[in-house]
Order: structure tokens, then sequence, then C-alpha cells
């Protein structure tokens, strides 16, 4: 490094000294509203009609996905409406891992705290899951580590309708292990293979990216199920502090900065909410899609003077 050699006086001047970065800038979520779902379909359209017409004989399906996968998105962070999390996980509902899914939407677990999470962490009658262990990918191989941070390794607390699908995925978990028999991999593992192997990460967002492909949503990232899980939390009105627990980020300013996302209808509803503060006795604007009026506030121009 060049600072290193002008501490040893192996040259006199270093010229990265003077070099300005910009900071880096980390993606804020942004909803998938109406507008932008049908600018994103429209953009696949396009990107697969010039695919099929370079590629004729590529596979169908496959073709898609995969131009699903490659087509621009808003941001590199992307948030369901709660409509579009309740479509997706109608449809998931009997996939195997639909639980993993569940939690990491519900609760906000990042994807490995989910693979590595095992039955000896959760109580079930007590709504309980800590958060001890992660799994993650190094090269081919899956390695279990300690937590991302000292405050990711903490206890979350379950609803009872996470807790319900939580104890019948352990029912199915339970049957797999008895048709496997000898040849189950007991590794304590909440979230497995059929025959008890630890589940690869990387393969669990294909999985996962797939399933939102059959279903017809437009596509999110695993990971950004967690930032919808704390717009969900704020949504009905938790403070920011109850929401940041729940993520176990080291600091409300993350939760604040980056994990917050303001839902189209939860916005409306405060706009509503301040608008009608105010008493009006001149109705101004044309009648809305939802059947309200418009309240736009009086312009000088608009007001009388002296």
């Amino acid at each position: 490094m060049l600072a290193d050699a002008e501490r040893e006086h192996l040259v006199s001047f270093n010229a990265a000294a003077l070099l300005k970065l910009d900071g880096g800038q980390k993606a804020k979520g942004v909803v998938w509203t109406r507008p932008r779902v049908e600018a994103f379909e429209a953009a696949y359209e396009k990107r697969l009609a010039a695919e099929r017409a370079a590629r004729p004989k590529a596979r169908q399906r496959l073709e898609r996905f995969k131009v699903w996968l490659a087509t621009s998105r808003p941001s590199p962070v992307m948030v369901w409406t709660p409509a579009q999390l309740g479509a997706f996980l109608d449809h998931a509902a009997g996939d195997r891992l639909y639980a993993l899914y569940h939690l990491v939407a519900f609760r906000g677990l990042r994807r490995g705290e989910a693979c590595g999470a095992r039955w000896v962490d959760a109580d079930l009658d007590e709504g309980l899951l800590a958060t001890a262990k992660q799994l993650a990918n190094v090269g081919r191989q899956v390695k279990e580590g300690a937590p991302k941070t000292a405050a990711s390794d903490a206890v979350v607390a379950l609803d009872q309708g996470t807790v319900g699908v939580l104890r019948a995925h352990r029912k199915r978990q339970l049957e797999e292990k008895l048709a496997f028999g000898a040849s189950w991999i007991d590794r304590g593992r909440i979230f497995t293979r059929e025959n008890g192997a630890e589940l690869t990460p990387d393969w669990v967002s294909e999985h996962f990216e797939r399933l939102v492909f059959g279903a017809g949503l437009p596509p999110i990232r695993l990971h950004d199920l967690r930032h919808g899980a704390a717009t969900l939390s704020l949504a009905p009105g938790n403070d920011m502090k109850t929401t940041s627990q729940m993520l176990r980020h080291s600091s409300l300013s993350i939760t604040a900065d980056l994990y917050t996302t303001v839902l189209p209808e939860v916005a409306r509803e405060a706009a509503e909410a301040s608008v009608v503060l105010v008493p009006r006795a001149v109705a101004v604007g044309e009648a809305s899609e939802t059947g309200g009026s418009l309240s736009v506030p009086l312009r000088a121009v608009d007001r009388p003077t002296d």
C-alpha cells in the first residue's frame, strides 16, 4: 500500500491521499406498485421476444425464467405489497419449505439464520426462536458459523400463526425421518432436505425465485422478504425500536435508514388523516376514484385581498 510505502520512506509522496471517493450508498427498498409492475412486465416481454428471436430452439420455460431474472428492476431492493406477499404464500403453501419462507417474511430472519435454525433453539410453547447459528456458502461447501453480528445472536418472538406453521412443518419432517429410517441425517436443523441433510443457502434462494416466477409475481430476492418484514412491522403502528429488535440490528439507524419502506396504502391513510385536521368551508377538486373529494389548498392568488 502507498501509505505503508510512505511511512517506510520508499516513496516521498502518497498521491492516493488526494483522491476523494464518494461514500457508498446502500439501496433502500422500493415497493412493487401497479405502474412499476406493468413497466417491468412490458420490459420482460420485450426482452423475452428478443431472446426467442435470437434463439428459437431454446427451452421455453427455462428461457422465460432466466429472462425474467435478468430483466431490470426499479431498485436492487424490492418490496412486495401485502396483497402480493399473500399471493406468494398461497402459491407456496404446499411447498415443503413453505415454513422457512413464512418465517423470513413475517419475522425477518436472514437467509443463513433460517437455514441454520435448530429445534433446540425453538420454544414453540412460548413462541420464541433463538438465532444462535447460521449457514453460509463457502465455495462449494456449507459452513456453520455464528450470527452476522453480536446483536444478531438474540431471541425472536413468534406470532401464533408462525408457531402453527412451524408445528405443521415439524410433523412433516418427522414423517420424512420415519420414511428414511436409518439413513436419515440428523443435524437438528428445523429446515432440511428430505433426508435431513443441511440446506444450501444459495439453493434456497434459487428455489424461492422459481416459486415467485411460478406465482406470476414481480421478482424480489429472498433477502427482500426481510425488508418486507420490517415494513409490515411498522405499518400497524409498531415503534422503530420494536422493529429493530425483531430484525436484531445493532442500531435503530440501520432499521430507519435501510429497512423501512412505507406502503402506498399506509402513506395514503396518513395523507388523509392530515387533511381532515384542517376545517374547510369550500370543497375544491373533483371526486376521486374511491368516491372522496380531493382537498386542494387555496393558492395565494385565490385568496381575497384587501
